[in-house]
């Protein structure tokens, strides 16, 4: 698992392989630690050894999807989720309870509380990508590049004034990579806070124009919550688009702007 350093945060990324004993991982995690691990849907897991270690409640949410591909990206998503955690806390993976926030974001129940494992999940197209660190607030996201919407009605509805401004001043043949670029920093960002829709994209600014490092440049109205998070791009395919959003510790705030 290759390491390379960001911030004060180790961040290192890993992809599960095609055989589950292949990859099955003895993981644990340091205090600066921050373990991704991606995995493509069409890779030839053993979706029936995934869904037994899956809930009753999470095999009947399986179930409501209408499309096998939606049925399987969650199947995935939920077992490997399973198989880290347990890894990582010591707990039989279908022995882990779950429990939700009012905006739909899952932790561990509360007798694992004390291990501090922070997660996030998302999903897009092929692949599924899960983040794990210790004792703080995470998000990731990943969304696959299209080029058959309008991104720019979408940037006009749920962007901020200087993000659509920014978007405007690109070359054309650049929005679309842009647009994906800051769409998946900020929704990694609402997912590392855990308000979900009640914190809306229009209300803080992500750095995302060409050559850009990635950024939360303000919130509002309390601007000096961006220096308290640390936000990066991740590579998980050339198609793809990708961020990762972690908490920072007191010790390693950034100075105000």
């Amino acid at each position: 698992m290759p390491q390379c350093a960001a911030s004060e945060l180790h961040i290192a990324v890993a992809s599960c392989g095609d055989s589950l004993n292949e990859w099955l991982p003895c993981a644990s995690l340091g205090e600066n630690d921050i373990q991704v691990w991606r995995a493509c849907t069409r890779s030839g897991a053993d979706l029936n050894y995934l869904r037994g270690l899956l809930s009753g409640d999470e095999i009947c949410r399986a179930e409501r999807f209408r499309f096998a591909k939606d049925r399987d990206q969650f199947v995935t998503s939920r077992g490997l989720l399973r198989i880290l955690l347990g890894s990582y806390t010591g707990a039989a993976p279908r022995d882990i309870r779950f429990e939700y926030s009012a905006h739909g974001k899952p932790s561990p129940a509360p007798d694992f509380e004390d291990q501090r494992v922070g997660f996030n999940v998302a999903h897009s197209g092929e692949w599924v990508v899960l983040a794990f660190t210790f004792g703080r607030r995470i998000g990731i996201d990943i969304e696959k590049i299209r080029h058959d919407f309008d991104t720019g009605q979408i940037a006009e509805r749920f962007f901020s004034v200087a993000e659509r401004e920014c978007l405007r001043q690109l070359p054309m043949e650049q929005r679309c990579d842009a647009f994906f670029r800051c769409w998946t920093r900020k929704e990694a960002f609402v997912k590392a806070t855990g308000d979900g829709l009640s914190l809306p994209l229009s209300q803080f600014d992500v750095a995302f124009a060409p050559g850009e490092p990635a950024g939360l440049m303000a919130t509002r109205p309390i601007a000096a919550e961006a220096r308290h998070w640390f936000m990066e791009d991740l590579s998980i395919h050339a198609d793809y688009a990708g961020a990762l959003v972690a908490e920072l510790r007191p010790a390693e705030l950034r100075p105000p702007a």
